[in-house]
C-alpha cells in the first residue's frame, strides 16, 4: 500500500508518494510539484563490492518528451544522448549526494531520476535533487540525512527563494545551493545581465548595460537566506520520512587500512624524500616520484625481511605525504611548491597567436595552460536546442567547449567524445562570461578551450583565456573577466585557505571554489565542500581572499588585452539602423534588390525588420562600407511607413540638369547631397573638381551647399557630378 507525504514549502505543496512504483529498486519515490512528476530510484549491489577505495556512484536525469506531450525532434523518435541540461543537472545530483556515503561504502550504486510530467514553471532542477535526496533517504542504503536544493534569484533588490521562471526572468542572480539542515554541500553562481534606460540629460536616455556583478558581501547574505530554506527543507523531509523509511541494510563499510608500523617506518625514515618528492610533484598531478620513493623504501633491508608489499608501502607515502602538505600549509604557512597562501604562480599571455582564427589567447599559469580560440559567426550559425517545457527550438548564439586531452596531465591515452567534466567546466566558463556580453551583440559565438596542461583548475584559466578572446575578437565586453580557484586545509583545529591551487592541493585538501569575476564584483562561482559544512564567516573570509587573487590576474590581464593586435582573418562588421518601415525597399521584390548588393558588394547582411537593424558583413572594408551606403541611399530615398507612394526619381530629375543640393554624408569614395525634390544622390570622388581630390573632406563638409548635375538615375539610385565638370 502506497504512502504520501504532503509538505508545504516555499508556498508551494509538494507530495512524495512511497511503495506505488519501482518497488524492487532500494529506494524509490513518485515525486510531484504542479504538474511535474519525477520519479527517483536508488539501486545498490551489497554483493559486488569494489575492490578500490570508493564509493562507484551513477546518477542519471532523464527527461521523457512525453512528459510534455512531445515527439522527439530529429530523424529518430527515440530519446537518445543526453541533453546538455540533462549532464549538468545528473553532475548537480552527484555533486550533491555523493559527500553523504559513508567511508568504506565500495558497493555499486545507481540513482535515477525520470521526469514524467513536465510543468515550465517548476524548477526542475531543485525538484529532481529533492526526489533523488528523497529516494535515497528512504531506502535500505547507510545514508540517513536528507539534502535538500534551493534557488535563489535577486529580483527587484530582494533576495527571492525558488522564485518561478517568470519571476527568475527579471532576476539579476541564478544561485543554486545544496545541502543539509546543518551543512552547505554545493553552490552554483552565476550573475544575470541586463539592460538600463539611464537619465543623461533632461529627457535624454540612454540604455546601459549591466552585468550585475555581486560583491563578497553581498554573495554570503543570498547564500544565507539560502541556508535558513534548507535547513526549514530539510528538517521538514526529514521529520516526514521517518515513517516510510525502510530498515537499513547490514552493509560492511570496508576499511582499507595498512599496518601503522609500515606508515610509522616510512615517517621516521623517509620524511625528507617524501618532502622532496613533493616539490617535484607541484610540476605535475602524476605521482610519478611518489612511485620512485615508494620502490626505494620496498627495496630496503627493514622492508624486505618484513616482506612488506609495494602496494603497501606506497599506501604509507601517500598518507605520510597528505600529512605533510597538510602541516606545511597550516602550521607553516607554506605550500609544496614553496609558494605562500595568497601566492598566485607566475602568468603569460599570448594573444592572436594562430593566423588564421578570429581571435585566440594563449594564457599559461603555473603548469596550467589554456589555448582558448574563439570564432564568430552569423545569428542562424548559434546551436539549436529544445526545451522539455516548450514546443519551438530555441538557439544559443554563446557557446564555450572545454577540451581535456590526456596528454595535458601526462597520459597516454586518445581523445574520445566529451565527457561530464568537460560539459561541466565549459558551462560555468560560459556563467562567469556571459553577463559581461553586450545584449546589443547578436551574432554567434564560440569559444573553444584547448586545454594543453593542467596542474591546477583548468577551468578557471579558461575563463582568464575566454575573456581575452572575447576581447581580441572585438566582441563588445563590459569588462574582463578572471576566474581563481581556492582551496582550504582544515586542522587540529586551525584552518588555511589557499589562493590558485594546484593538483596536489585539490587532491589533499578539504574544499575547493572556483570564484570568476571583474573589477565591480563575481560573476559566476562552484564550490563543492568535502569537510561537510562551511561557517558564512569563514566563507566570506575565502571570497575576500579571492577577490585580491582575481584582482592581481586582471591587471595582468589588462596589460595584454592593451597590446592586442586584431587577426587579419577577423571579419569586418558594420551595424547601423533605418526606418523599419523602409526594410521592404532594401529587400525589394521577391529579395531582388538585396541579393543584387550581396553579389556586388560580395558582403552578408542580416535585417532586423522590427528594429531596422542593419548588420554588414565581410572581408573587404571598402566593399563593407560600400554596401552600407548603398543600403542608407535606398533607404533615404524611399517613401516612409505613412506615404505609400514612392517618388518617381526618373520624372523629377533629368540627366545633365544642374541643382543645388546639400551634403548629408561624406565618405571614403564621396559625399551623399540631398536634392530639392526629395531623395539623394551619390557625388562620386572622382566627379568633385577637374583636379584630382585625394580626400573628400578636403574640398566638402557635411552641411555645405553644392551645384551638382544629374549624370544618371535609375530607380532608387542618382548619380551625380559637380555643375563644373
Amino acid at each position: 500500500m502506497s504512502t504520501v507525504c504532503e509538505f508545504e514549502l516555499s508556498n508551494k505543496t509538494e507530495v512524495y508518494e512511497f511503495n506505488k512504483v519501482a518497488k524492487q529498486a532500494n529506494g524509490s519515490v513518485l515525486a510531484k510539484l504542479g504538474n511535474a512528476v519525477v520519479l527517483a530510484t536508488v539501486v545498490s549491489e551489497f554483493d559486488n563490492p569494489v575492490e578500490e577505495d570508493f564509493t562507484p556512484l551513477t546518477v542519471q536525469y532523464l527527461e521523457k518528451t512525453y512528459a510534455a506531450a512531445k515527439v522527439p525532434g530529429g530523424f529518430f523518435k527515440r530519446e537518445a544522448k543526453p541533453s546538455e541540461f540533462e549532464t549538468l543537472t545528473a553532475r548537480v545530483i552527484d555533486r550533491s549526494l555523493r559527500p553523504l556515503f559513508p567511508k568504506g561504502f565500495v558497493y555499486p550504486t545507481t540513482i535515477t531520476v525520470m521526469v514524467l510530467s513536465a510543468d515550465k514553471d517548476v524548477d526542475i532542477q531543485a525538484m529532481a535533487l529533492n526526489a533523488a535526496s528523497a529516494a535515497l533517504y528512504t531506502s535500505n542504503l547507510p545514508v540517513k540525512k536528507s539534502v535538500a536544493g534551493v534557488r535563489v534569484g535577486r529580483i527587484a533588490g530582494e533576495y527571492v527563494v525558488n522564485p518561478d521562471e517568470t519571476s527568475m526572468s527579471e532576476s539579476t542572480l541564478d544561485l543554486f545551493v545544496a545541502g543539509s539542515k546543518e551543512e552547505l554541500l554545493m553552490i552554483e553562481m552565476k550573475s544575470i545581465a541586463s539592460e538600463e534606460m539611464v537619465e543623461i540629460d533632461i529627457e535624454a536616455f540612454t540604455k546601459v548595460h549591466r552585468a550585475n556583478e555581486m560583491s563578497e558581501d553581498e554573495l554570503v547574505e543570498a547564500i544565507s537566506v539560502a541556508q535558513t530554506a534548507l535547513k526549514e527543507a530539510n528538517e521538514t523531509y526529514e521529520v516526514g520520512f521517518e515513517s516510510v523509511s525502510k530498515e537499513m541494510a547490514q552493509v560492511e563499510l570496508v576499511q582499507f587500512t595498512i599496518d601503522e608500523a609500515i606508515i610509522e617506518y616510512v615517517r621516521e625514515n623517509y620524511t625528507e624524500n617524501i618532502k622532496q618528492a613533493i616539490k617535484k610533484l607541484a610540476k605535475s598531478e602524476r605521482a610519478t616520484e611518489l612511485k620512485d620513493v615508494a620502490k626505494l623504501i620496498s627495496n630496503d633491508e627493514h622492508c624486505v625481511n618484513h616482506s612488506f608489499e609495494l602496494a603497501d608501502v606506497y599506501e604509507a607515502v601517500s598518507i605520510v605525504k597528505r600529512e605533510l602538505v597538510r602541516s606545511m600549509i597550516v602550521n607553516e604557512n607554506v605550500r609544496a611548491d614553496g609558494r605562500g597562501l595568497k601566492q598566485v604562480r607566475p602568468i603569460s599571455i599570448e594573444t592572436n597567436i594562430l593566423p588564421s582564427a578570429h581571435s585566440s589567447c594563449l594564457f599559461t599559469r603555473g603548469e596550467t595552460q589554456a589555448l582558448v580560440v574563439g570564432t564568430l559567426a552569423d545569428a542562424k550559425s548559434g546551436q539549436m536546442y529544445e526545451k522539455l517545457t516548450e514546443k519551438s527550438t530555441f538557439t544559443e548564439n554563446f557557446m564555450v567547449h572545454y577540451n581535456f586531452p590526456g596528454f595535458s596531465v601526462g597520459e597516454a591515452k586518445p581523445m574520445f567524445g566529451v565527457g561530464r567534466r568537460e560539459l561541466g567546466h565549459g558551462n560555468l566558463a560560459k556563467k562567469a562570461l556571459e553577463a559581461t556580453i553586450d545584449s546589443d551583440f547578436s551574432d554567434t559565438i564560440r569559444l573553444v578551450s584547448e586545454i594543453l596542461e593542467s596542474n591546477g583548475s583548468s577551468s578557471m584559466a579558461t575563463v582568464c583565456g575566454g575573456s581575452l578572446a572575447l576581447k581580441a575578437a572585438g566582441v563588445p565586453v563590459s569588462s574582463l573577466v578572471a576566474g581563481v580557484a581556492m582551496g582550504m586545509v582544515v586542522e587540529d583545529g586551525k584552518y588555511a585557505v589557499l589562493t590558485d591551487i594546484m593538483g596536489l592541493e585539490d587532491h589533499d585538501g578539504d574544499m575547493d571554489f572556483k570564484v570568476a569575476g571583474s573589477k565591480e564584483g563575481i560573476t559566476a562561482l562552484q564550490m563543492d565542500i568535502k569537510l561537510g559544512g562551511i561557517e558564512l564567516s569563514v566563507l566570506k573570509e575565502a571570497l575576500e581572499q579571492a577577490k585580491e587573487g582575481r584582482t592581481h590576474i586582471l591587471a595582468i590581464m589588462e596589460e595584454a588585452a592593451s597590446e592586442i593586435v586584431p587577426s587579419e582573418a577577423l571579419p569586418l562588421i558594420e551595424q547601423f539602423a533605418i526606418d523599419p518601415g523602409k526594410i521592404m525597399a532594401v529587400i525589394g521584390k521577391a529579395g531582388s534588390t538585396i541579393k543584387e548588393i550581396i553579389e556586388k558588394w560580395d558582403v552578408s547582411i542580416d535585417l532586423d525588420r522590427d528594429s531596422g537593424n542593419v548588420k554588414v558583413s565581410g572581408e573587404s572594408k571598402d566593399n563593407v562600407l560600400g554596401a552600407c551606403e548603398h543600403i542608407k541611399t535606398i533607404s533615404n530615398n524611399a517613401p516612409s511607413r505613412k506615404s505609400s507612394k514612392s517618388l518617381d526619381f526618373e520624372k523629377i530629375y533629368k540627366q545633365d540638369e544642374v541643382y543645388t543640393g546639400k551634403v548629408e554624408r561624406i565618405t571614403d569614395f564621396g559625399a551623399f547631397v540631398a536634392l530639392p525634390e526629395g531623395g539623394e544622390g551619390l557625388l562620386h570622388i572622382s566627379k568633385i573638381s577637374k583636379e584630382r581630390v585625394n580626400k573628400v573632406s578636403d574640398v566638402l563638409n557635411v552641411g555645405d551647399s553644392v551645384e551638382i548635375k544629374v549624370l544618371n538615375v535609375k530607380k532608387d539610385r542618382i548619380e551625380l557630378a559637380s555643375s563644373s565638370l
